[in-house]
């Protein structure tokens, strides 16, 4: 429900010369403007990446106001990484990185390896609820950052070792980059999908949040479908000003601010135990507890 899809389709630079004039007899890009001497691509995906970055800096906000809720310290690993992969596809996007610098690929793979990472983060999340291990311990913090950064390593070697034809890997067969890439984040949000819709159902009376659940998976869905399978056809459709990419984007971010929402709507914080400054102000429903003003103080 997240982040993904990428490296394979639009960042075409890194294979051989007749391998990318192959790929644009088949694929369309959107144009592209120029801004004081420097070509900039993707502007409307641009665009969407810097709303992004706002978004998820508001989310992360109120995330970390919610000072007693089961998961915060976990979950909030999860959109620090999505800031991180957003921040770095405005650069590798918009071609500020040059696809023609020999840095081109290496960023690339750390994007390919922060991706791998936040599904994993994210499915790692999804058993947060279930209590195996208690929220904001040690224990759950450090198993959480570790099983990231493995599948950050693992990520990173296999795209660059693809990339740069290593280790038996080649830009020819990328079947290890389609699995790390592709494969994964489909399964990690398949299964996180179906460990909240147990988590609702066993656990919560309100069920709500399950449609905060279908339409972060639609949007991740949609998101795959629009890159992979019509980007042209939009592409071509409207001359040439946005294509697959954008709305890919937009969809994730979509997609991840549906998780928030979800996260949100099922945790309660404590509040004899918050420090926030704001008061509350609560409605009485029960007659039996509403002040009674009919017999006056002694």
């Amino acid at each position: 429900m997240s982040v993904g899809g990428r490296v394979t389709g639009h960042r075409t630079n890194m294979l051989q010369p007749q391998r990318r004039n192959q790929w644009h007899s088949h694929f369309s890009a959107s144009r592209n403007v120029e801004i004081n001497g420097t070509l900039i691509f993707q502007p409307a995906t641009c665009f969407v990446h810097v709303v992004a970055l706002v978004m998820t800096a508001i989310m992360i906000y109120h995330i970390r106001s919610k000072y007693t809720a089961v998961g915060r310290k976990e979950i909030v690993h999860f959109f620090y990484m999505y800031m991180v992969i957003e921040l770095l596809a405005f650069f590798l996007d918009s071609a500020i990185i040059p696809t023609s610098n020999n840095v081109y690929p290496w960023f690339a793979a750390i994007y390919s390896g922060l991706v791998t990472a936040t599904y994993a983060c994210l499915l790692i999340n999804g058993f947060v609820g279930f209590q195996f291990a208690e929220d904001g311990t040690p224990t759950s913090l450090w198993g959480l950052r570790l099983a990231c950064l493995i599948f950050f390593g693992l990520s990173f070697f296999v795209s660059i070792a693809t990339f740069k034809g290593l280790a038996g890997f080649s830009y020819a067969k990328p079947i290890g980059l389609f699995i790390v890439y592709l494969l994964w984040p489909i399964l990690c949000v398949a299964v996180y999908v179906v460990l909240q819709l147990v988590l609702v159902v066993r656990t919560l009376d309100d069920r709500w949040p399950i449609g905060d659940i279908v339409f972060g998976a639609s949007f991740f869905a949609i998101a795959q479908i629009l890159l992979f399978a019509f980007s042209v056809t939009i592409c071509d459709a409207v001359q040439h000003y946005i294509d697959g990419l954008f709305f890919y984007t937009l969809c994730m971010l979509l997609s991840v601010m549906m998780v928030y929402k979800y996260w949100d709507s099922i945790t309660k914080e404590d509040l004899e135990f918050s420090v926030g400054s704001k008061q509350s102000v609560w409605e009485i429903k029960d007659p039996l507890l509403a002040p009674d003003n009919d017999y006056p103080d002694d």
